[in-house]
């Protein structure tokens, strides 16, 4: 049997593994606000829940979407 649990809050570099961007990147968008977080305890541990992650996630793909296509100018 495992025993090993999935984490339900992850640390910033597990959102950077995510997300695919360095872990300074992550904090910028916590403080910003714009991926919400939780700060625990006096020190400041940030974590952010999957749940979390997953509907940012979503909302920047809607927001994808709404985009005009980028087009090469130069010929291929």
């Amino acid at each position: 049997m495992d025993d090993e649990l999935p984490a339900p809050l992850l640390k910033p570099a597990d959102v950077a593994r995510v997300l695919n961007v360095t872990v300074t990147q992550v904090y910028t968008l916590m403080r910003s606000g714009d991926l919400p977080a939780l700060k625990i305890g006096r020190k400041g541990v940030w974590r952010v829940s999957r749940p979390t992650l997953d509907a940012y996630l979503a909302e920047l793909e809607a927001e994808a979407r709404t985009r005009a296509p980028v087009i090469d100018p130069a010929p291929g």
